[in-house]
């Protein structure tokens, strides 16, 4: 953690903050009002502070420095936000929201991320525990030739990297999908109801992806300057357009993607319960085969069991071996004939 400019008001929540001048981090500012006036008055050098989960009063010195608009700052702090980007006059504010896969648990987390674009200035917010912040800021300072064009370069990388580890958890969660799919259409078709939960357990990490990936085509296009939005975004270099334009590529791919991701498993679902409502009809008919091989001796028993002294029969003395043998050939008859329409 490095020391929090403007006292120690909001240090807990300051994750890094520095002055980039030509690409290269010169110092990390005392004070974030002198540090931003002298970014803008050399016109190469902008200010980089990262932020994590602060509360309206630790965000209060930040907002008043960068003149941050109030709208913007109120969905910063509450977080819970669709990726969107809004334009307002003294910056820009873009909401990202990183996906990361838990291979220990085979499920998706997310994360947000709030970007302020000025013409001097980077303001990040982080919430939640992972974000790839820290990295991208490592790799960004060793590469002092890509960072010198700015804040527009903060902005692309974090949209490039956040996008390619969409990229990677739509390939893990496509791997895991053909374990389940395996499991749905083996022989023993699995515990029907640890198949059903894990499939239903799927579906909403499907649609917990989604979110984040399909509401950020819109900010990606009008960075692109594609559509409607050809004349640009402020605070946004219009010779970076080419570079957004391969993020919302790969974006488009990744939505492809999810949505042959979500298709598959809804007819995965749908197979599965097909399989279930097949295995009950087998169930039943068993049972019905059964219970009419049980009938017809409880049939000819009940009728010899009602003690009338005039019956046929009641007296012979090879009645009772005769009426057991029918019960035999009957069942006999009634098993083969079910057996071959394949109902036992």
């Amino acid at each position: 953690m490095r020391p929090a400019p403007g006292g120690g008001r909001i240090r807990s929540v300051i994750v890094d903050c520095a002055i980039y001048r030509h690409g290269r981090r010169t110092e990390d500012p005392e004070d974030l009002s002198d540090a931003l006036a002298e970014a803008r008055a050399e016109g190469d050098a902008f200010v980089w502070i990262g932020l994590h989960e602060p509360t309206e009063k630790e965000f209060d010195l930040v907002t008043s420095e960068f003149g941050l608009h109030p709208l913007a700052v109120e969905d910063a702090l509450k977080a819970h936000q669709r990726p969107k980007l809004e334009v307002y006059d003294d910056s820009l504010f873009i909401v990202l929201k990183p996906v990361f896969y838990e291979p220990d648990s085979d499920e998706v987390s997310t994360g947000e991320v709030m970007v302020f674009i000025g013409d001097a200035f980077v303001v990040t917010v982080r919430h939640g525990r992972s974000s790839p912040l820290a990295a991208l800021r490592r790799r960004l300072e060793s590469e002092p030739e890509v960072l010198r064009k700015g804040p527009t370069t903060v902005l692309y990388s974090l949209a490039d990297v956040t996008v390619d580890h969409y990229l990677e958890v739509a390939t893990e969660l496509g791997t895991d999908l053909e374990e389940l799919e395996a499991e749905v259409f083996s022989p023993t078709g699995g515990d029907s109801r640890n198949t059903a939960s894990r499939i239903y357990r799927f579906k909403r990490q499907i649609l917990e992806f989604r979110r984040a990936t399909v509401p950020l085509a819109m900010p990606l296009t009008r960075l692109s300057g594609g559509g409607s939005y050809s004349t640009g975004v402020p605070f946004v270099n219009e010779t970076a357009q080419p570079f957004f334009r391969d993020v919302n590529d790969h974006l488009t791919r990744v939505n492809e993607t999810v949505e042959g991701l979500d298709r598959l498993v809804s007819d995965i679902l749908a197979a599965h319960l097909a399989q279930m409502g097949v295995r009950q009809n087998d169930d039943m008919r068993k049972i019905s085969a059964w219970a009419a091989m049980a009938a017809v001796p409880t049939l000819i028993a009940g009728i010899y069991g009602m003690n009338f002294d005039h019956m046929p029969e009641l007296h012979w003395l090879l009645s009772y071996p005769a009426v057991i043998l029918g019960m035999v050939v009957l069942e006999v008859l009634l098993y083969r004939t079910f057996k071959r329409r394949g109902w036992m």
